[in-house]
């Protein structure tokens, strides 16, 4: 096995030896004052992720690349939200996010640094503002709640009148209906309550006592006075 020696011939004072780390840097973004497209004040910060994948380039482009790099993050978080709305920024943070490391990763590309994430941090809102969208999503609520009331009635009454047709096509139906209620209510409550009695509940009754009536023959009865009856005439038979 052979022993390869490296030899670095440095010429001190024109030559110099710089060390570059190759790992990934964390780079915190100061917060910065913004003003959105639809004129909102914010103050927010960052963070980017990024690496040295080109040693050379790093030392040689740019005489700093950490303060470049930081620079260049800063005008490009103010430049990117001044063209977005507020709306947009709190909803789509992913896509603005998204936006940033394409535009930084493009611009330091000739510094030799590769851009692998750039995330919004912090969003400060002014006091208004956010007692504005409080409003906006109370009001939010009372829409959807209802909207879920007006709903639920169109169920209900979609189910009464199903059950109304039901009911109409049966009487005896209705008649059952009226004695569970006047059940449950005589269960909830200890007071004694009055209810009319239809005669619908007693019209078969009536009916099977109105037929047995007029099946049977008229009977003669005695006169007030106690005196008999005349009897009927007895029928005689005629020859031919």
């Amino acid at each position: 096995m052979e022993t390869v020696i490296l030899v670095i011939w440095v010429f001190w004072p024109i030559d110099r030896i710089m060390r570059v780390s190759l790992r990934t840097i964390t780079l915190d973004v100061p917060p910065q004052d913004v003003i959105t497209k639809d004129s909102v004040s914010v103050k927010l910060n960052a963070v980017i992720y990024f690496r040295v994948v080109d040693p050379s380039r790093a030392i040689v482009e740019v005489e700093n690349y950490l303060y470049a790099t930081s620079q260049l993050a800063q005008t490009t978080l103010r430049s990117v939200l001044g063209e977005t709305e507020m709306d947009e920024l709190l909803a789509n943070r992913d896509k603005i996010n998204a936006i940033l490391r394409q535009i930084i990763d493009k611009r330091s590309e000739d510094w030799g640094i590769e851009v692998s994430a750039v995330e919004v941090k912090d969003v400060d809102l002014p006091p208004e503002m956010k007692r504005a969208i409080a409003r906006q999503a109370e009001a939010e609520r009372e829409r959807r709640a209802k909207v879920i009331n007006a709903e639920g009635e169109l169920q209900a009454s979609e189910k009464l009148a199903q059950a109304a047709h039901i009911i109409g096509a049966e009487p005896a139906a209705i008649q059952l209906r009226y004695l569970q209620t006047v059940t449950e209510i005589a269960s909830e409550n200890n007071s004694t309550t009055i209810f009319p009695i239809p005669l619908d509940l007693f019209r078969g009754f009536l009916g099977s006592v109105a037929q047995q009536a007029a099946a049977q023959p008229p009977r003669l009865t005695a006169k007030a006075s106690g005196e008999p009856l005349p009897a009927a005439p007895a029928k005689t038979k005629t020859e031919a």
